[in-house]
């Protein structure tokens, strides 16, 4: 199966909100519940939610499309930090938010999200960061370790809602490469 990246259009808001079922609770520690999953695909990772994202002039969201499927996305937002917590932890700025970055479970240990990882380094840097950051659940060691081996460092914490309960994020950054390859 072949795949490329490229920037998610209009048509993709169905389908992202399709691999994001699949692709979040994965994400997810392993006590949250069913519910408090459900309730953050539905306020957040729904077609119309993605509709709203595709919408956004500061939203870029890259996708793996394999022949037509989409196997992986990155959601990137250009907007500075407001959480208190991020916004006092980052230390390259201006910085790009890389909000979600999922591969399909199929795709895992492919170097998908590998390729994803470096597209999305990209758009950072094309949008005009200098700095890219995330927040990833301090539970999720699979992402962790995938993150440090793509460059990024832990820099602080920060709180997460999921649903009716609050997770606790480890906030990490990396410098974008300074010019798009």
């Amino acid at each position: 199966m072949t795949h490329t990246i490229r920037t998610a259009t209009a048509d993709d808001a169905g389908p992202l909100a399709d691999l994001a079922a699949v692709t979040f609770p994965l994400a997810c520690p392993p006590s949250s519940s069913a519910e408090d999953i459900a309730a953050h695909l539905a306020n957040t990772l729904s077609e119309s939610h993605f509709r709203g994202y595709l919408a956004d002039p500061d939203i870029t969201i890259m996708v793996i499309d394999a022949d037509g499927d989409l196997r992986g996305y990155s959601l990137l937002v250009n907007r500075p930090a407001t959480d208190p917590d991020v916004a006092g932890a980052l230390t390259i700025r201006p910085s790009v938010e890389l909000s979600k970055c999922y591969v399909h479970p199929e795709h895992h240990g492919l170097g998908a999200a590998a390729e994803l990882m470096h597209a999305s380094l990209q758009a950072a840097a094309s949008a005009g960061g200098a700095g890219i950051w995330l927040g990833v659940n301090s539970q999720n060691a699979r992402a962790i370790r995938f993150y440090g081996k793509s460059g990024f460092r832990t820099v602080g914490s920060k709180s997460f809602r999921l649903g009716s309960t609050v997770e606790h994020d480890f906030v990490m950054e990396r410098a974008v490469p300074s010019s798009p390859a």
